[in-house]
């Protein structure tokens, strides 16, 4: 499936929810559907503002991936498993974006993705940016992380609307 398959995804279940399906917290140190989306949609935008970067820059850059970043592109995707982020301001997603606020991001993030589709290919490879925890990585790399970042959380998507009991 492509990039823009699973926003289309996002975006239906989008338009199923109401409001208070939203921001509902289902328990405590889980995040609302809300959060989740909010999260998605910031995460795939820092990821395209790094394959910006990598598009941007002259000088290459020699250094790799962590052990961690080499196994996650050999799995092509986030392992199954839950990952808990540390606590603070910045990975607790907001819970007060609108319906509206929610799809102008996804339709945001699909713009970009659009853009450089047709581009990534030809940028330079040895052009990277450091991530914090995958280590150095070129445009190519950051932007396969949109996908593996939204399919990742498919998941725990559908255990939201389980818990929810929204329906499919």
């Amino acid at each position: 499936m492509s990039n823009q398959t699973w926003i289309e995804i996002y975006k239906a279940g989008l338009q199923r929810y109401t409001m208070e399906q939203l921001r509902q917290i289902p328990a405590p140190g889980v995040w609302s559907l809300g959060q989740l989306y909010n999260h998605v949609i910031l995460t795939a935008l820092d990821y395209l503002d790094k394959v910006e970067m990598c598009a941007a820059a002259r000088e290459e850059q020699s250094l790799g991936k962590t052990e961690g970043g080499e196994h996650l592109f050999q799995l092509g995707g986030f392992p199954p498993v839950k990952i808990k982020l540390p606590d603070g301001p910045e990975n607790s997603p907001s819970n007060s974006d609108s319906k509206e606020d929610l799809m102008q991001g996804l339709d945001q993030v699909m713009k970009r993705m659009k853009e450089w589709e047709g581009k990534i290919n030809q940028l330079n490879p040895n052009c990277k940016v450091k991530h914090d925890g995958f280590g150095w990585l070129n445009a190519r790399e950051c932007f396969a992380l949109v996908d593996m970042h939204f399919r990742h959380h498919l998941r725990q998507k559908k255990e939201l609307e389980r818990e929810l009991g929204i329906s499919e």
